[in-house]
């Protein structure tokens, strides 16, 4: 079943959106660097078993509108897309909203935000985490660069260079990018000793194609839409930390996110290990109906496509509870 690919207007720009289905609407939101087309095994199985799902190119991706201006690309205007996504395509209903890597971010945050709109959340990778004392970046700073450390969100942070390596071959980029941070690479292929002013794709290996999940046409697929997006849009919502943080300081009551909710993590997702502590205990104070945090054993980063009948059956059961 291939989705219907149409452009909605939202909130000041136009987003490439994949539909398909009837019934109950649900948002997938993809992260980076991604597309609708991350969502393809859940777009299928999610709208036959009776739901309408939008999966949308994210502003700055693929077929959607991509403002040039790093101010575009922070989190009142993603989430503003996403809200206004849902008041185009349910105006009557309220929709439910699930987000992987950046898109989950995007995903608590506008079910938090946009409480009216939204029914239920649910987050792949990232937990939910309500903004502390310490600005994200500043604390990256702090515990990599002032060691000399490679960090690859500091790397984002310059305009430019991060584009011009990531899009010298995009096809080279998603197969180092998604190998490296998948639950198949072994330990040690991401790195940790990399030094500050080293760039993404320095020491990361070319992996044997296919892999279990990912295959050569889907590669081609992604390359194509970075080919035309380029990545300046992706790479923007890595540079508004500081007026994300602010923003959502000055939006922070009610911090707890009240809908039912679900996180679907790996055992072998680093994002999980980018600090200490552990981000799922401490993402279970602010989620005040979470109807269940499952970590898929051997799983990296990739979640939804890595394990996507496990992941489908986590999903079909949490939305045939709301």
């Amino acid at each position: 079943m291939s989705p219907e690919l149409r452009m909605i207007e939202t909130n000041g720009v136009r987003l490439r959106v994949a539909l398909a289905g009837d019934g109950p609407l649900v948002i997938l939101v993809h992260g980076f660097p991604e597309s609708w087309y991350s969502w393809r095994h859940q777009i299928e199985a999610l709208s036959r078993a009776g739901y309408r799902v939008a999966a949308p190119d994210v502003r700055g991706y693929g077929g959607s509108d991509r403002p040039h201006d790093v101010e575009a690309y922070d989190m009142e205007s993603l989430t503003g897309d996403i809200a206004g996504l849902a008041a185009a395509l349910s105006p009557d209903e309220q929709a439910v909203v699930v987000g992987h890597d950046w898109g989950a971010p995007i995903a608590w945050n506008t079910a938090r935000l946009h409480a009216d709109r939204f029914r239920a959340v649910a987050g792949l990778s990232v937990p939910y985490l309500p903004p502390g004392d310490v600005v994200f970046i500043d604390a990256a700073r702090a515990l990599f660069t002032d060691r000399g450390l490679f960090f690859y969100q500091i790397y984002f942070q310059d305009q430019g260079p991060p584009e011009a390596e990531l899009e010298a071959d995009p096809a080279e980029t998603i197969r180092k990018f998604y190998y490296a941070i998948s639950g198949d690479a072994p330990d040690g292929t991401w790195p940790f000793d990399k030094k500050h002013g080293d760039t993404l794709l320095h020491r990361l290996p070319e992996p044997d194609m296919p892999l279990p999940w990912l295959n050569e046409e889907d590669v081609a697929y992604y390359a194509a839409q970075f080919r035309q997006s380029g990545f300046r849009g992706p790479l923007n919502r890595y540079r508004n930390w500081h007026r994300d943080h602010a923003y959502l300081k000055a939006h922070s009551s009610p911090a707890v996110i009240g809908q039912p909710s679900l996180f679907i993590g790996g055992t072998r997702d680093l994002v999980l290990k980018m600090f200490p502590g552990d981000m799922v205990a401490a993402m279970k104070q602010s989620l005040g109906d979470l109807r269940g945090a499952e970590l898929l054993e051997g799983c990296g980063h990739w979640t939804q496509q890595e394990r996507p009948e496990e992941v489908n059956r986590l999903l079909l059961d949490w939305l045939g509870q709301l």
